[in-house]
């Protein structure tokens, strides 16, 4: 690592603590990115797991842990607690009154149940972030629907700006609403923070699953409630219906490519259809929107993705390749960004994952520690909050798991990419392995 890199200095979250009480993945996918930027991010779990665990994404059941779980739960420990009991309520609230964010998900009305809503945790400690993420709202006429990312795709209107009429709409292919949603949230948490340390006051963050993906469609929408302009498909399978022609993916001879937007007389150069020199491209790529992509399709499918690019790149063209995963992780920028980071896992072995979305030059993310077993943590927090002797006893009453720790150690983690940059080399923990549940 070269002698400038701050992968040294204190993270930027450094001495936030943050409970996570989510399950499944927008939840989790929050907590972790605050996990990543330093948080000490301690997951509170039923002594027999959190729902993901027992829910393998893919089929990919990994070790011990599976991968959706491994996944979303990096940089956090665990504790196993049953908070049905009154014990287990106790080790919460002796929790609440050390930590700065409080996250869950539950349903409308079971944090309430739990003993563990706003108005009881900010009564423990006035300074907390409360998050609290719904489906549909915390009240009102949908609060008891499932908050499931296929039902919201669908109900938020942005499957029909895609496609062609007469066809079913097509979901978006990854969990668009969690990962929106989690955003979301993350963003929400360090707002109130902000607020916090200009204020010494903390605050109820409330976030919700309809609201996330409606707001992320800020100017289609608009174009719609302002513009006036319906959300109307062709008889092509155009990508946008807000986006003039052509607009979309389209088969070559040997695969397929992305085109967007060409100006039509510089399209009809490239492609040899004298149709395009007459038409107006502001105008007239809306007016005949079907025409113009059926003959644009068969046009292109009669060379290769390759010819096709470097003709358009010539051009000056805006297209590009269709990856699958494969071609996604083998491409020499995201190699080249370092997206891709690696590291080992007690139980999993050596795990290559989606790294971070920001870099940050003088506090970058890292990951000290791989996702924990369920309850890997518990006598540790618990020696923390001064239960010492106790912690035997609860253990065997169940009212918490402990999971002993793992044997092996979490390896350095490594970026994709070899370059000794400012923008890559954060992610190396200074080259030596750090053990799970050794957090600075």
């Amino acid at each position: 690592m070269s002698e400038s890199s701050p992968s040294s200095a204190p993270e930027v979250l450094s001495g936030i603590r943050v409970l996570d009480c989510s399950i499944a993945m927008a939840g989790p996918f929050a907590a972790q990115r605050l996990g990543d930027l330093g948080a000490d991010v301690i997951k509170v779990e039923p002594t027999t797991g959190e729902w993901q665990r027992h829910a393998a994404a893919g089929g990919a059941t990994g070790n011990r842990i599976n991968v959706s779980f491994l996944s979303l739960n990096r940089n956090k420990r665990s504790i196993g607690v049953d908070l049905k009991s009154a014990e287990g309520k106790e080790i919460l609230y002796e929790l609440v009154k050390t930590s700065d964010v409080f996250l869950q998900n539950y349903r409308p009305g079971v944090a309430a149940r739990l003993g563990v809503d706003y108005e009881t945790l900010r009564a423990l400690n006035p300074s907390l972030v409360y998050v609290s993420i719904s489906g549909y709202g915390e009240d009102g006429p949908y609060r008891n629907r499932p908050g499931q990312d296929l039902l919201l795709q669908a109900m938020s209107g942005a499957m029909l700006s895609a496609g062609s009429h007469g066809h079913p709409p097509t979901p978006a292919g990854q969990y668009l609403v969690d990962a929106v949603t989690a955003s979301t949230a993350f963003e929400g948490v360090l707002a109130a923070l902000f607020h916090r340390e200009r204020t010494g006051q903390g605050q109820l963050v409330s976030v919700n699953m309809l609201d996330a993906i409606t707001t992320l469609q800020m100017q289609e929408l608009s174009v719609f409630t302002v513009g006036g302009v319906p959300q109307q498909r062709g008889a092509e399978p155009h990508a946008h219906v807000y986006i003039r022609a052509p607009y979309g993916t389209f088969s070559t001879t040997d695969g397929y490519i992305a085109l967007a937007m060409p100006e039509l007389h510089a399209l009809g150069e490239v492609i040899g259809d004298p149709f395009f020199a007459g038409l107006d491209t502001e105008t007239d790529s809306w007016k005949h929107r079907d025409e113009i992509f059926s003959r644009t399709a068969a046009r292109l499918a009669t060379e290769s993705s390759e010819h096709w690019l470097a003709a358009f790149s010539a051009a000056g063209i805006w297209a590009g390749p269709v990856y699958d995963y494969q071609a996604l992780v083998d491409d020499e920028q995201i190699k080249h960004n370092g997206t891709f980071i690696e590291y080992e896992h007690p139980t999993e072995g050596l795990v290559k994952t989606p790294g971070f979305p920001y870099k940050l030059s003088e506090t970058p993310a890292r990951i000290d520690r791989g996702a924990p077993l369920t309850g890997e943590h518990t006598r540790e927090i618990l020696d923390e909050l001064g239960f010492g002797a106790r912690a035997d006893a609860l253990v065997e009453a169940g009212v918490v798991a402990a999971e002993p720790a793992a044997a092996g150690a979490a390896g350095a983690v490594a970026s994709d990419s070899g370059a000794a940059s400012a923008s890559t080399e954060p992610a190396v923990l200074d080259g030596a392995p750090v053990p799970v549940g050794e957090r600075p």
